[in-house]
């Protein structure tokens, strides 16, 4: 099994050559207005924040993340937020417990996120934003098993 690093605008595996995080903010953005499902982790039948990053990276990049936000905060190294890059994890206390939401980091204080709020989809959200920096509670570069080698 390879591990990929995503760092600086692009993911590496080993042998694999380079995995660009274009793939990633284009399958990421090409779901917004993707319906928000509790539980969900499919675009076909809804997203929940989790569901939404795991799907993501399962998809575009061929990374198998944890399934819940609480244990992809657990991966990969922490990152202050101002050294945040694109494609970090950005992790959320938004039910009374840490990293209970998670969105994918675009920069620019820009993340993409399966919002439950109002909006009811996936979204792109401000870390500027009054609910959203009051909430804020970290952010993890990963390092993420590639599960398919086979993939370009």
């Amino acid at each position: 099994m390879l591990s990929i690093l995503l760092m600086a605008g692009h993911a590496r595996a080993a042998d694999q050559g380079s995995y660009g995080l274009d793939d990633l903010f284009l399958y990421a953005t090409s779901l917004i207005g993707t319906p928000y499902h509790m539980g969900g982790s499919s675009p076909e039948t809804g997203l929940d924040c989790s569901g939404f990053v795991h799907h993501v990276f399962m998809q575009a990049i061929h990374a198998d993340l944890p399934r819940s936000s609480a244990d992809m905060s657990q991966q990969g190294e922490p990152v202050e937020l101002s050294g945040l890059q694109a494609g970090d994890l950005v992790f959320f206390n938004t039910l009374k417990r840490p990293s209970s939401h998670v969105g994918i980091y675009l920069g620019e204080n820009r993340f993409i996120h399966a919002s439950s709020n109002a909006v009811g989809s996936v979204t792109i959200s401000n870390l500027q934003d009054e609910y959203w920096s009051a909430h804020y509670d970290g952010a993890r570069r990963i390092v993420a098993p590639l599960v398919n080698s086979n993939q370009p």
